[in-house]
């Protein structure tokens, strides 16, 4: 292989794991903080993407502008989520324990009601538009100039997110809770508010992540549910919990599957994901990224 197929190899990975960053960035957010393994998160990324196909082949408006609609329409619909379902069970729940098994059957109910409202109001067909699909020249290899917009984008958002985390008051506050939540209770903390703020800017994340995809894929209602299951792999490879892990996590399973696929072949894609996803439990079960304090 020339150098060039090598960088438009290794970039294609990298551009497809900025996604897989961001939605896993999300989830992360929502277990580290809160203990919901939400495994309707996908379904929020896919919501974000017909609204915003919907906006741009019906309204003609630019996929550029959707993103802070997209984030603004998820990260409401987080808060209400949050305070009809996931409150309610923390004030029922007895335990941590006996949360998250239920906090994990009402996602997967939630998943199952989200996909079926999207096929019921836009059918099961692949939809799409073309935006910014011109090549762009670098280095000896092309790329869509859609796809360095996604790249750029995706990491823009989840370096901003890091950032917030590591040197704002709230960040602190966040991270306080994720290290010891009753010790960040009795040092005044208020869960009531960071608690849906966060599962909502979570879902935000998810609805950005789908407004960009829209911009280079076709996207369906069952579109969701691989993301979550490769977010959920992300973060094991990062961490849970850790941020900047789920960022390299999915910077590198993008690359991994990538050059993974060009060397056997696409349908392997999942077998390739979960032989990482494996290894990483049998070998580092708390991430690769994870340093010991």
């Amino acid at each position: 292989m020339s150098l060039g197929a090598w960088l438009e190899l290794i970039a294609s990975g990298v551009i497809t794991g900025s996604i897989y960053a961001l939605v896993a960035l999300g989830l992360n957010l929502q277990y580290g903080l809160m203990r919901i393994l939400n495994i309707a998160h996908g379904e929020f990324l896919m919501l974000g993407a017909f609204v915003t196909w919907v906006a741009a082949t019906a309204l003609g408006w630019s996929p550029l502008a959707m993103i802070p609609l997209s984030f603004a329409l998820t990260f409401v619909l987080g808060l209400a989520i949050h305070r009809l379902w996931f409150k309610r069970l923390t004030d029922t729940s007895p335990n941590v324990d006996v949360f998250e098994a239920r906090a994990l059957m009402v996602s997967f109910g939630l998943m199952f009601l989200v996909q079926n409202f999207a096929s019921w109001v836009w059918g099961g067909e692949l939809r799409g538009y073309d935006y910014l699909t011109d090549p762009v020249a670098i280095g000896g290899a092309q790329f869509a100039a859609n796809k360095l917009l996604v790249l750029a984008l995706s990491l823009v958002f989840s370096a901003a997110l890091i950032v917030l985390l590591r040197t704002t008051l709230l960040g602190k506050g966040v991270r306080a809770l994720m290290q010891s939540p009753t010790g960040a209770q009795l040092v005044g903390i208020d869960t009531k508010t960071l608690h849906p703020l966060m599962f909502g800017i979570g879902l935000g994340l998810s609805g950005v992540a789908g407004c960009l995809l829209s911009m280079t894929y076709t996207i369906a209602p069952a579109m969701g549910e691989p993301y979550t299951v490769t977010a959920l792999i992300v973060i094991t490879l990062g961490g849970f919990g850790s941020m900047g892990g789920a960022l390299a996590g999915g910077l590198l399973l993008g690359v991994v599957e990538a050059i993974g696929m060009h060397f056997t072949s696409p349908s392997l894609k999942s077998l390739l994901s979960y032989t990482v996803f494996i290894a990483v439990l049998l070998l580092r079960p708390n991430g690769l990224f994870h340093r010991k304090r």
